[in-house]
């Protein structure tokens, strides 16, 4: 074993002979092929265990070891000591779902990555009418006499049942995303144990939650859209630990910075009698210390708390002591950051505060996923990877989407200081029956108790886009009741494919490709863009399926694909955020199979855009929303005029002509139509109040309007010309004014060849062109030439 990373939870040198005892009997005891059989049947040796070659290599794909694969303790908030890792080589079978247990284990899998994946040395489809087989010999080390002994799953996908020496461990479990235990010192023989684990995983064609999981090939292929390969069976870390009869399973705690104290409930097992005693400390120095009782909610003092933020990410030391009188005969180690979380209105609108503060979160659309592992990483510092681009590129949140990752990934974006959006991954899209329903529900439940103590998450997701929808409100209740210490998402892009709006909850959420569109927050609920962007671009020798990807929008180039991701970011900042826009999530930090969204490639080997010039801009839109710029307001219910600030054409002004907009020399020696043509007069927007409509001199009623790019003269009715004919004033350079599409906020009017145009940056349109952007969109508000 080795020690977990940091926090510095210190590890016995018992604890270690112990992991590297067990591994290596373990190993001994398969290379001779001596592994128990059933019922006294020699069981048939298991060929050598080969890897299969990925698809796309990572650059931890080599780095992975045959027998001590992710050897990092797999429970940063509730550590102990004393451990013993069982990943890697394990005899394996596939049999029909319904039969028993296979007399042989013909071949051999490298836990705990999936049957499906290359890391496994399987990499083989996987359907509903399979059942999993893994069987794997190990000792328990001496030194663990006289404690309990616990075997942890950090997560097996779908449906769990053990057996130690052939008795069953406890019930079936079912859940693909939350951890589970059993104590098996009952089951012990006290020389060489065998278990033996048997894993049914139906995937969408059952009805519990499965994410993006479908049945395809393992191999790359064309198709397959936004769903991914299927994940079956074990794919986290499984260990043994040594417990008193009497310990601790779970610590839960809650930062509250209005008192200057951290809410503590310590829960635990054989505990009648006891009491909990949890000690808060950072470098060795105590913060504070309080006892109270198991089960129940105690307070530890925490004076002038030291705040977590992604700019700041502190964490403190914990350690909870289960009591016996005054002796404690269990201790975990664990950490917290303290922070607050909520809703508050800022400026008049309803925002997101991290204590206290409006800080505006901007993040990607994060789904796990690897080319050599599927649903796991191949490393921990792979898995960290991932979060650390995440800073690199200046955002500080992350939306993991539809899968829940293993608790050091928590703990890395704890460590790292990024804000997580936790989805509950959905069920297929057809509506759940009833016992779909009972089976999702708990495991919400059960995957909220295991990260209800990271101070990195801050918003639980409960549906997306109507996949597997029923009783939105009543579950987004449920969940604010069930973890109040946390905002709560009752549907993530309401707005998109079918879903309906649970009209609760604390944020309204849209989806919107490209974006940013126009969300907007209501009276009891924040606005955020829960999924924008998809921009794509395919890099040569690092695709999935060669010329299979696919995107929202395909990128010709990278100079375009910087240009307009920067585009997006800056539309938020200088329109969308100062309109009451709180929160948004690019879709997506890699490419995943023949998705080629990424701002990295899906073998991680290429960072597809300009990290620093992103970095500024991210850092541009957290800072604005710290420190707001004074709205840009125009004059209204008079005529104006709209002067081209470009040098070499400032004596050029927009005009209609034939019901096209322009722009012409008008100079005191013009005529009285085109100086009619060149005076429009500026009214609140048709679309938004906040936002202006400019109306022609000479025609009344007729305004400014864009249509597939161009901008005409034109009247109408109806929302599309309603938003068509609104803009919003940004600050341009030398004090002028730029103009942005209401309903397309990262475009802006252009003058282009004398023609009027909504111009995208990075778009790939000639009035795109990136030469002079912005002295072309930036115009001079003066007097009208027709008063």
């Amino acid at each position: 074993m080795r020690r977990t990373s940091a926090p510095p939870f210190p590890v016995p040198r018992s604890g270690r002979r112990a992991h590297w005892v067990t591994t290596l009997l373990a190993v001994l005891t398969l290379l001779a092929g001596t592994a128990l059989g059933v019922s006294g049947t020699a069981a048939a040796a298991p060929r050598a265990w080969t890897p299969k070659p990925a698809p796309m290599t990572t650059p931890w794909t080599g780095q992975v070891p045959v027998d001590d694969p992710l050897p990092e303790y797999p429970r940063p908030q509730l550590t102990r000591p004393d451990w013993a890792n069982l990943n890697g080589i394990w005899d394996f079978a596939v049999t029909s779902a319904d039969a028993g247990r296979p007399a042989s284990f013909g071949e051999r899998i490298r836990v705990p990555f999936v049957a499906e994946s290359a890391l496994s040395g399987i990499q083989r489809r996987i359907t509903q009418n399979d059942k999993l087989w893994y069987k794997r010999a190990f000792t328990v080390p001496s030194g663990w006499n006289g404690r309990r002994v616990q075997l942890n799953f950090g997560a097996s996908d779908w449906r769990t049942t053990v057996w130690v020496n052939d008795r069953q461990a406890g019930a079936p479990h079912s859940g693909g995303y939350d951890s589970f235990s059993y104590d098996i010192t009952d089951l012990l023989n006290g020389g060489t144990n065998t278990v033996v684990v048997s894993v049914w995983d139906p995937t969408q064609t059952g009805g519990q939650a499965v994410g993006k999981q479908r049945i395809n090939d393992v191999t790359p292929h064309p198709g397959g859209g936004i769903f991914y390969t299927a994940a079956s069976g074990i794919w986290q870390t499984v260990w043994l630990e040594p417990t008193a009869s009497a310990h601790i399973t779970r610590l839960d705690m809650v930062p509250d910075l209005s008192d200057n104290r951290l809410r503590v409930t310590v829960r635990g097992a054989g505990t009648d009698g006891h009491r909990a005693r949890v000690t808060v400390s950072t470098g060795g120095t105590t913060v504070g210390t309080a006892t109270g009782p198991v089960g129940g909610e105690f307070t530890v003092p925490v004076p002038d708390p030291h705040r977590w933020s992604p700019d700041d990410p502190f964490l403190y030391d914990v350690r909870a002591e289960l009591l016996s009188g005054g002796t404690a005969v269990d201790s975990v180690g664990s950490y917290t950051g303290m922070r607050s979380i909520g809703l508050a209105r800022v400026d008049g609108l309803l925002r997101p505060v991290l204590n206290g503060e409006f800080v505006f979160q901007t993040g990607t659309l994060d789904q796990g996923y690897w080319p050599d592992g599927i649903y796991t990483a191949p490393t921990d510092a792979a898995l960290r990877y991932d979060l650390q681009k995440h800073k690199d590129l200046g955002f500080n949140m992350v939306r993991k989407h539809i899968k829940v990752e293993p608790q050091r990934w928590f703990y890395w974006a704890d460590r790292l200081g990024l804000l997580v959006w936790q989805d509950m991954p959905s069920m297929d899209l057809r509506t759940p029956d009833a016992a779909a329903r009972t089976q999702w529900e708990a495991e919400y439940d059960r995957v909220i108790d295991q990260h209800r103590s990271s101070p990195s998450l801050v918003m639980w997701v409960n549906q997306n886009e109507g996949w597997g929808q029923y009783d939105q409100a009543r579950i987004a209740d449920e969940v604010e009741t069930y973890d109040p210490s946390r905002l709560v998402n009752n549907m993530s892009g309401v707005n998109c494919c079918g879903a309906v709006d649970g009209g609760n909850g604390d944020v309204v959420d849209h989806h919107v490709y490209v974006g940013p569109g126009t969300t907007v927050p209501s009276a009891t609920r924040a606005a955020v863009l829960g999924e924008f962007g998809g921009l794509g671009f395919e890099v040569a020798g690092h695709e999935w399926y060669p010329g299979g990807g696919f995107s929202y929008e395909d990128q010709p180039d990278l100079a375009h694909l910087n240009n307009r991701f920067v585009g997006l970011l800056d539309g938020i900042r200088e329109v969308r955020m100062p309109r009451g826009l709180s929160a948004s999530v690019y879709t997506e930090i890699t490419d995943v199979e023949n998705e080629a969204n990424g701002l990295l490639t899906y073998d991680r080997q290429v960072v597809k855009v300009d990290e620093a010039r992103v970095r500024a801009a991210n850092r541009a839109l957290i800072d604005a929303s710290r420190s707001p710029a004074a709205p840009v307001t125009l004059p209204t219910g008079q005529y104006e005029s709209l002067r081209v600030t470009t040098a070499g054409h400032t004596d050029r002004y927009v005009r209609h002509q034939d019901g096209v907009v322009f722009t012409a020399v008008v100079t005191g020696g013009s005529d009285t139509l085109l100086k009619n043509d060149a005076t429009w007069r500026i009214v609140p927007g048709l679309a938004d109040g906040t936002c202006y409509s400019f109306e022609s001199r000479n025609y009344p009623g007729e305004y400014l309007r864009h249509r597939e790019y161009r901008v005409y003269k034109e009247g109408g009715s109806g929302d599309l010309f309603r938003a068509d004919a609104t803009f919003c004033p940004v600050r341009g350079v030398n004090g002028g004014v730029r103009l942005s599409a209401h309903n397309f906020p990262e475009q802006y009017l252009r003058h282009y060849g004398a023609e009027l145009w909504l111009a995208t940056p990075g778009g790939t349109h000639p009035w795109d062109n990136p030469a002079l952007f912005t002295e072309d969109t930036t115009w001079t508000v003066e007097a009208p030439w027709a008063p």
